[in-house]
This record gives structure tokens, C-alpha cells and sequence, in this order.
């Protein structure tokens, strides 16, 4: 996976939960892996279609996703509803539109699909063969990670490969 592609995602989870939930977010150090299972109790998982081709997901522990929606909706939320599940299922899909603009800007299309939210840690989620580059993100609700398994499509409609510069 081409190392350009994390800073639009780093950059748009950056601008987003400044906004939407008023947090300042520090990085902490990209890895790589291999694992096929959730690490965290929450984990939104959206499809990338298009010049770019993949999923992107976003995990966190039940505390976090609950303080960023009561955030959200001003108002204490204890449980994680269906409300509390929308809300976060919706805060990866507004990371991942903002991270399609920065895409299109370097000239690459690509669509999204609609989020679906994974809840329980220790499910098993398989990239198929390519590893996901993990961006630990650190904020005053809790620690989250995108983790992040993207290939660029060919120009014959395959999938090209790229290793990662970092």
C-alpha cells in the first residue's frame, strides 16, 4: 500500500473529531499488520471502490465510542444503542467522505460503501492477503486505530499492488 495514502486519512480524522466532537487527536506510530481479528470493542468498516480499492477500519474500546457520541448529542449516553451505534457507525462514514475528497484533489476517484459496525472484540476480519497499515490515533476520550487496506486499481481493472515506503 502506497504510504500517500495515509495522510488523507490521518488528516481527515484529524479535521473531523476536531469538529464533531471537539478533541484534539495526537498519532502515535504506524505499524503494519497481519492479524485478522478486531483488537478494540467497536470497529466501523467501510469499502473503497474505485481508482483505489479496499477497507478502512476504525476501532475503539466502548468508553471512547460512548464519550464521543454523548459529546455528539450533549447529553450523557450510558448505553451503546442503536442510537450510540449510529452515531459512530456515521462519525467513520464523515472520516472516509473527507478522506475520498483529499483522495480526488491527488486524482484519484473513488466511492464508499455504507458503514457496518462490528461490535465485540476478537472478531475475525480477513483483508484477503494484504496487510493493514494501523494508525494509532490518542485523544482525551481514548485511544483509536484506522487501520487501513487499500490497493490502487490497474488500468486493466485489476489490482496492483504496493509496498509500503514507510
Amino acid at each position: 500500500m502506497s504510504v500517500n495514502f495515509l495522510n488523507p486519512f490521518l488528516n481527515a480524522a484529524k479535521s473531523v473529531l476536531s469538529v464533531e466532537v471537539g478533541m484534539e487527536v495526537d498519532r502515535g506510530a504506524v505499524t503494519m499488520e497481519t492479524d485478522c481479528y478486531t483488537s478494540q470493542d467497536i470497529t466501523v468498516l467501510l469499502s473503497i471502490v474505485g481508482d483505489i480499492q479496499g477497507i478502512v477500519l476504525y476501532s475503539m474500546d466502548t468508553g471512547m465510542a460512548l464519550a464521543m457520541v454523548s459529546h455528539m448529542l450533549g447529553e450523557p449516553q450510558e448505553e451503546f444503542d442503536e442510537l450510540a451505534q449510529s452515531g459512530i457507525a456515521e462519525l467513520g462514514n464523515v472520516i472516509t467522505g473527507v478522506v475520498t475528497t483529499y483522495l480526488a484533489e491527488s486524482g484519484y476517484h473513488c466511492s464508499i460503501s455504507v458503514p457496518t459496525l462490528v461490535i465485540g472484540r476478537g472478531t475475525v476480519l480477513s483483508t484477503l492477503g494484504f496487510k493493514r497499515v494501523v494508525i494509532p490515533l490518542t485523544t482525551e476520550m481514548g485511544h483509536m486505530s484506522i487501520h487501513i487496506a487499500l490497493q490502487e486499481a490497474s488500468a486493466q481493472g485489476g489490482l496492483k499492488r504496493h509496498r509500503s515506503r514507510m
